[in-house]
């Protein structure tokens, strides 16, 4: 076979997988992962915050004493333990049998991106939209874009996503004759940019999808790290009905388990479940087990103390190093929880263009281009402070903000510097309304 590209299989991919490009995050991990970078780019938790000697005892116990069971196979479901320890942890944030929450409508999934994928395999035909903050998480863009669907960003503020927007986008693809399936949110602490919506706006944004009948699918791996007080009661605990609820343990315990789980209406459980066991048969039972045994012998509320107190510290030497040494013009979001700050550059830089700058005077970050479906949020980065150290914190925007001045510096001189000159607005978008893409 002779073809025009180094890949000689381009012919035989299926449609689906044409679009499919890398994540900007993974495109990373390469250069950032080495000791003289200082990354602010992943969203890796402090895991050596955990006690890791109790921690490895009791996976050594799991292995040496349990092993005939935690290492069989297992239920697609996943285990009803587990399903049962998942429900004590959502009554924390206000999602418990009062509200429809059971066991048996938890469905155990590999991470949150397993179930993300299920939802999408279960809902979304080529060519249907998805309605997402924009901007949102880069690897829901991933799935909804192996999906074959197409992703319309509704515009975000301070307050998290406009509800005005939302009524807006819903109008125009109406008009427009597109079928919308559901609103992906990550209504508290998002990820990109750390914003949380407002109890205010939860309520109109929920009337609004149920007056339209649309579906909401609330990823919420950060609801509990929060470090001013409690985080507003998520979607889910507030409707029952049509309201998926995604979370992981991968933020609040360990990613390396990739353990997290589904909330679905009743109705769905069963599919759910049928398209899991097609995907992977079963959960890991190890993985399983070693979440129930943390869960219930261990401390897990107090460690999440831990992590928000360390995160707290971590959010304010960034958002100190933010206000000392960024140049004039930058702005930058103020999270009250999670892992994340969303930066906003002088008006001409663009970050994607940045990048290899900023790699060689060894600090990483993720260009806000990353987190839109139609390649938006050039005029902005994300941040991460979970990882480092306050001091590697400072000295990474340091860094950071000397590549940002000698593009001013360059800009002065020669003009736009990487294409750049586009003014974003708050939240990154370069436009109003619905960015379909």
């Amino acid at each position: 076979m002779t073809g025009t590209t180094l890949d000689d299989y381009t012919d035989r991919y299926a449609r689906r997988v044409r679009g499919m490009t890398a994540s900007e995050i993974r495109a990373l991990f390469a250069v950032a992962s080495r000791p003289e970078v200082v990354s602010l780019a992943g969203g890796a938790p402090y895991i050596a915050a955990l006690p890791l000697d109790a921690v490895g005892e009791m996976l050594g116990r799991l292995g040496s004493e349990h092993g005939a069971t935690t290492l069989q196979y297992g239920i697609g479901q996943g285990t009803l333990e587990l399903r049962e320890r998942i429900c004590e942890v959502m009554a924390l944030s206000g999602i418990d049998a009062a509200c429809g929450a059971s066991p048996e409508d938890v469905v155990v999934t590999v991470g949150g991106q397993q179930a993300l994928d299920l939802v999408a395999r279960l809902f979304l035909d080529p060519g249907d939209v998805v309605l997402a903050e924009g901007p949102t998480y880069v690897g829901a863009l991933g799935v909804f874009q192996a999906a074959q669907a197409q992703v319309a960003h509704v515009p975000m503020d301070d307050d998290g996503l406009i509800p005005e927007a939302l009524e807006a986008a819903l109008a125009d693809l109406a008009r427009a004759g597109r079928r919308v399936k559901f609103l992906y949110t990550i209504p508290t602490y998002q990820n990109p940019t750390g914003v949380t919506l407002t109890e205010e706006r939860r309520e109109r944004v929920l009337d609004i999808c149920e007056r339209a009948g649309l579906l909401v699918v609330e990823d919420d791996p950060y609801g509990q790290l929060g470090f001013e007080g409690e985080a507003p009661a998520p979607l889910r605990a507030r409707r029952r009905d049509g309201v998926f609820y995604l979370s992981t343990f991968s933020k609040t315990f360990a990613p390396g388990l990739r353990v997290g789980w589904i909330l679905a209406p009743h109705a769905v459980r069963d599919k759910l479940v049928i398209a899991s066991e097609a995907q992977i048969l079963c959960p890991s039972g190890y993985a399983q087990a070693a979440v129930s045994t943390y869960l219930g012998t261990m401390p897990w509320r107090q460690q999440l103390k831990v992590y928000r107190e360390v995160y707290r510290e971590r959010r304010d030497a960034m958002l100190d190093a933010l206000a000392d040494l960024m140049p004039a013009g930058t702005t930058w979001t103020t999270p009250g929880g999670g892992l994340f700050v969303w930066a906003t550059l002088p008006d001409g830089l663009d970050s994607k263009a940045m990048m290899p700058r900023a790699i060689a005077a060894r600090v990483a970050y993720v260009p806000g281009t990353g987190f839109y479906a139609g390649g938006a949020g050039g005029g902005n980065m994300r941040l991460n402070f979970s990882f480092p150290p306050p001091e590697r914190i400072r000295e990474g925007v340091r860094r950071l903000a000397g590549v940002m001045e000698q593009d001013i510096a360059m800009r002065r001189v020669f003009g736009t510097v990487g294409g750049a000159g586009v003014r974003r607005r708050q939240g990154g978008s370069d436009a109003p309304g619905p960015d379909l893409a």
